[in-house]
C-alpha cells in the first residue's frame, strides 16, 4: 500500500516560532482567511467566508468543548504532579463521568510521574462553598498513560464541578506559556456544548455570531457532530515512513437528524475543521461494516487506522448512510455513538467532505498530510503562500478555505 510508505519528512516546510499565534485577535472573525479554489490562492478576511460558499450547501461544525484537563497536586514532600486526563475509564461515558459523584477513574497522562511511586495524591478545594477533599490514586499503566481513580468526600459534588474548581486549561505545548484567564473564553468555539476535548477544534475559533447568522443568511444549512480531539493530535509523527505511526482513538458522536440532513445534501458537506473531516469521513466505513455486519456493537463500528486502505468498498455514501439509519432503527437509537482512529493521507479518497475550513498545521504532522490528501498534493502552494503573506499559523492562529 502506497500511502503507508509516505515519508513523513516530505511534508516539512520551516515554520520559524515568530511565526506561531501565542494570542488570538481581539476579534476572532477579523483573522486573515486564505482561499483556495481550483488551484488559485488569495487573502481574504475571514468574516467574508459565507460569500466563497455554494448556496444550499451542508455545513458541518464539531461542538465538542474542552475541559480543564489538567489538575495539579502537590505531594508533602512539595514535589508537583501534574495529572493530565486523556479519556474517561469509568464510567466510560463521558456524560455520565462529569456528573458522577464520590469517585470515577480516567486515563491519564502524569506528569513527574517518578515522584509519584505510590500513595495518595490529596488536594482540597471549595466548591459552593464546600471544602471538598480530592484524592487520586495511580492504579496503573493503560494504553499510553495512567489510570488514576479519583474520589472525593462531598457526595453532592460533580466531577464536572470539581474541574471547575481546580482544573486549569489544557493550552497546546506548542504555545511555550502558561494558560491564562482569558484562553478559558478564547480557547472554546461560541458553538461549544459537549464536554470531553483536551484541545479546541482549531478552526472553529474563528466564528462568531454575526458569521453564523451570515451563513444562515447565504442558504447555508448547518449542522453539528461531536469529536472529542485527544492529546494525541499533538503527536508528532517520528516514524520515517507514517506506516510506523499509531493514529490516537477519538469518541465521536453523531445524531440521527445529522445522517438525515446528509442524505438530503447528496450526502456532500462543508467540513470546519479536521475533527469534523475524521467524523464524517468514518461516517462512511461505519455505513460499510454495517452493511457487511449488521448485529455489530458500538465498539465494533471502530474505525481503524488504515480501513479505508485495505479494500475498496463497493457502496455509495447515500447507501452507507442508509445502512446507519436502520442500525439506529433496530436497536431503538437516536444516536451514533462509537469511535474512530482514521488516518486520511494522500492515496485517501473523500467520500462526503468536498469542501474545507482549516487552519494551517505543524510541520511533518498527520493534520498536514491529511490536508493534503485533500487537496492533491497541492499543499505546498497554500503553505508557501501563507508563508509569504505573513499569515499566523496553528491554534490561535489564520484559517484557510479550501475548494480542490
Amino acid at each position: 500500500m502506497e500511502t503507508k510508505h509516505i515519508r513523513i519528512s516530505d511534508y516539512h516546510y520551516p515554520l520559524p516560532d515568530e511565526r506561531i499565534a501565542k494570542f488570538p485577535l481581539a476579534r476572532r472573525d477579523q483573522s486573515k482567511l486564505l482561499v483556495y479554489r481550483h488551484g488559485e490562492v488569495s487573502e481574504e478576511v475571514f468574516c467574508h467566508l459565507p460569500q466563497y460558499l455554494p448556496q444550499g450547501a451542508l455545513m458541518v461544525f464539531n461542538n465538542t468543548k474542552v475541559i480543564m484537563a489538567r489538575i495539579h497536586f502537590r505531594k508533602e514532600t512539595g514535589a508537583l504532579i501534574e495529572v493530565f486526563l486523556l479519556e474517561p475509564a469509568q464510567p466510560v461515558d463521558y456524560e455520565l463521568m462529569f456528573q458522577t459523584t464520590e469517585r470515577c477513574e480516567w486515563v491519564c497522562l502524569v506528569g513527574n510521574l517518578k515522584k509519584w511511586k505510590e500513595g495518595k495524591l490529596v488536594r482540597e478545594m471549595d466548591v459552593h462553598g464546600k471544602t471538598v477533599r480530592l484524592e487520586a490514586t495511580r492504579i496503573g499503566e493503560e494504553r499510553t498513560g495512567q489510570r488514576v481513580a479519583f474520589a472525593w468526600n462531598q457526595s453532592d459534588v460533580s466531577f464536572a464541578e470539581i474541574l471547575d474548581a481546580v482544573g486549569e486549561l489544557p493550552i497546546p505545548p506548542y504555545l511555550n506559556r502558561a494558560s491564562q484567564e482569558s484562553d478559558k473564553t478564547t480557547y472554546q468555539t461560541v458553538y461549544s456544548k459537549i464536554k470531553g476535548s483536551v484541545a479546541a477544534p482549531t478552526a472553529g475559533l474563528h466564528f462568531t455570531e454575526e458569521v453564523l447568522r451570515d451563513l444562515d443568511a447565504h442558504g447555508i444549512d448547518r449542522e453539528e457532530v461531536t469529536l472529542h480531539v485527544g492529546a494525541g493530535t499533538f503527536r508528532p509523527v517520528k516514524s520515517a515512513e507514517i506506516e510506523g505511526h499509531e493514529m490516537h482513538s477519538e469518541y465521536i458522536c453523531v445524531h440521527r437528524q445529522t445522517i438525515e440532513k446528509l442524505l438530503r445534501h447528496d450526502c456532500s458537506a462543508i467540513a470546519v475543521g479536521t475533527t469534523s473531516v475524521r467524523t464524517l469521513e468514518s461516517l462512511y466505513y461505519i455505513g460499510v461494516k454495517l452493511h457487511d455486519h449488521p448485529d455489530a456493537t458500538p465498539d465494533q463500528l471502530h474505525v481503524g487506522q488504515w480501513e479505508p486502505y485495505e479494500s475498496t468498498p463497493l457502496l455509495t455514501p447515500q447507501e452507507a448512510m442508509e445502512e446507519i439509519l436502520c442500525y439506529l432503527d433496530r436497536n431503538h437509537r437516536s444516536t451514533l455513538q462509537t469511535s474512530t482512529q482514521i488516518i486520511i493521507a494522500p492515496g485517501y479518497d473523500y467520500k462526503i467532505v468536498k469542501i474545507l475550513v482549516t487552519n494551517f498545521h505543524q510541520p511533518q504532522s498527520t493534520l498536514l498530510l491529511l490536508v493534503s490528501a485533500f487537496v492533491k498534493g497541492d499543499w505546498r502552494k497554500i503553505y508557501d503562500f501563507a508563508l509569504s503573506h505573513d499569515f499566523r499559523f496553528l491554534s490561535y492562529g489564520d484559517s484557510s478555505l479550501l475548494i480542490p
